[in-house]
């Protein structure tokens, strides 16, 4: 019998992440992995993809909540970026 996992939901649209808890994410990551290159709302900046730094993405995800991709999921040292069943099965399988 597999025993709970406590979850703990954040909104980050009324609690946003600080600039530390943004780069806390990144360990071993660039900030392109987290962020939501297909929202609405990067597309309607008409900046290139190509053309953003690291600092420029945590800067925009800074300003602009909608463009952390979601979901993100932290289970203990692991962090899950997007849907990815696969991930969580293995993250979870083991408790």
């Amino acid at each position: 019998m597999q025993k709970g996992v406590a979850i703990e939901e954040r909104d980050f649209f009324k609690d946003p992440f600080s600039e530390a808890e943004i780069r806390g994410f990144l360990k071993g990551r660039t900030a392109s992995d987290i962020f939501a290159w297909r929202s609405p709302s990067f597309k309607a900046l008409g900046l290139e993809a190509g053309s953003l730094s690291d600092d420029d993405l945590v800067r925009l995800m800074l300003q602009e909540p909608r463009l952390v991709r979601r979901p993100l999921i932290q289970i203990g040292d692991e962090l899950i970026i997007g849907v990815d069943t696969r991930a969580l099965e293995r993250v979870l399988g083991g408790r």
